[in-house]
């Protein structure tokens, strides 16, 4: 469809049932508004052709703190904020990418997709998603996108995969004839990030950004990782999930980040394994003298949290489809606990002054033992950026001024499950 005719489109019932979907009844003009600025930023940067929009969330980590890198398990989430794009190909060599959000214009040609020597920013990314796509055997070509994000960023909820996810939909849509799912979507992400990033990130954020709705991933194998979806809404159990940005960190974190999948595989090296998920906890007990000798007393402690965590995943899933919310809200609570304190993650030795994370979680513990009622965590990797609590309804707004009393304005925001991941919205009305 050209401009006038998308613009047109969007405002048809269908439309508007597809957008309360994807963000929540009420919120539709708002949607409808959004993406009508989006198709106009299109035309505006590069004229009136036949385009197709897209959309791909970020994300929330409910449960599995830092365990896909080691093939662990996890409990996730596609969320209600986003990133929207509006793209065409473009019959070039030519990849050009103008994000609104970021201020950003790039231009990408096919034949030069070395990395920069930095590895770093949105042009090592997107020049990585293209090359893994091309090393996985799958096609690219030339388009023209126009991109806004509300992922809030450096926030733990995925502002990155979800950009990932995003053009691997365009790419899927445009050139592939929609035959990649969102486990090979996950892997072109993670090329991306380990190859033109240096980051050693696993599979967990592509996925659930990818894959949409409440899921459960077992990364044993991580070529083909079993996923889950699990048919519930925290709204039908009277709860809201609500994500507080603590503040951006002001340390490098990066050598925080890599030093957990890296001290797991320390310990896991010991039995001649590769991750943990190859070894059982009796093993590394059994042989704990000799462990913390060769990996080292942290390294030990985060090893035990991947195999603590493994187990409240599937305790948080069967409590969900059992019914049990309490219980499920209690192991929130214990998993919470255990990054604190045995895979700590709150904050970073090397600026640990600055500690945002643990006092807002210590906010909300304070506020929770008031109200009995909810669970808090960290969220995402840790070291800065967000928590996660997940209340009762008539608390969240009580909460969030409470937060924003000690925190600042705007740090806290109500969250939704959406329903679909990384897509081309055309396809869904």
């Amino acid at each position: 469809m050209k401009v006038q005719e998308t613009l047109q489109f969007l405002e048809n019932n269908e439309s508007k049932k597809l957008m309360a979907t994807l963000y929540g009844p009420g919120r539709e003009a708002e949607a409808i508004a959004r993406y009508g600025k989006v198709v106009e930023g299109f035309e505006k940067t590069f004229g009136d052709q036949d385009l197709l929009l897209f959309t791909s969330p970020g994300r929330t980590e409910i449960s599995g703190n830092h365990t896909d890198h080691n093939h662990g398990k996890v409990l996730a989430g596609s969320i209600n904020l986003d990133c929207v794009g509006a793209a065409a190909k473009n019959d070039s060599r030519k990849v050009h990418i103008l994000s609104e959000t970021y201020d950003q214009d790039l231009v990408i040609d096919l034949d030069d997709l070395a990395p920069s020597p930095k590895k770093a920013g949105t042009l090592d990314l997107t020049k990585g998603l293209l090359k893994g796509f091309l090393d996985a055997g799958y096609k690219v070509g030339g388009f023209d996108a126009y991109i806004t994000s509300n992922v809030i960023s450096a926030a733990g909820v995925s502002s990155s995969a979800s950009y990932e996810m995003l053009l691997c939909a365009m790419l899927n849509t445009f050139f592939n004839e929609g035959k990649l799912d969102t486990v090979a979507y996950s892997h072109v992400g993670k090329y991306a990030e380990n190859h033109y990033w240096d980051k050693a990130s696993g599979l967990l954020d592509q996925m659930a950004c990818a894959a949409g709705g409440l899921i459960t991933i077992d990364f044993k194998d991580p070529s083909a990782p079993v996923v889950e979806k699990i048919d519930f809404d925290f709204a039908s159990a009277g709860h809201s999930l609500i994500i507080v940005q603590t503040g951006k960190g002001h340390a490098d974190l990066s050598a925080d980040y890599s030093s957990i999948p890296e001290e797991m595989k320390k310990v896991a090296g010991y039995f001649g394994k590769s991750v943990l998920a190859e070894v059982r906890e009796e093993e590394v007990l059994e042989n704990l003298k000799a462990v913390r000798e060769q990996a080292g007393d942290r390294s030990v402690m985060r090893a035990l949290h991947f195999f603590e965590e493994n187990k409240k995943v599937d305790g948080e899933v069967a409590a969900l489809k059992e019914g049990r919310f309490e219980d499920f809200l209690s192991l929130i609570t214990a998993s919470g606990n255990s990054s604190w304190k045995w895979l700590q993650n709150c904050y970073t030795n090397s600026s640990y002054q600055e500690q945002g994370i643990s006092v807002a979680l210590a906010l909300t513990e304070l506020f929770i033992d008031e109200k009995k009622r909810g669970a808090c965590r960290i969220h995402g990797g840790g070291f800065a950026g967000v928590i996660m609590a997940m209340l009762p309804n008539d608390l969240v707004e009580a909460y969030i001024s409470y937060m924003e009393k000690a925190l600042g304005e705007g740090c806290a925001y109500k969250m939704s499950i959406r329903p679909y991941g990384a897509v081309c919205w055309n396809e869904l009305v």
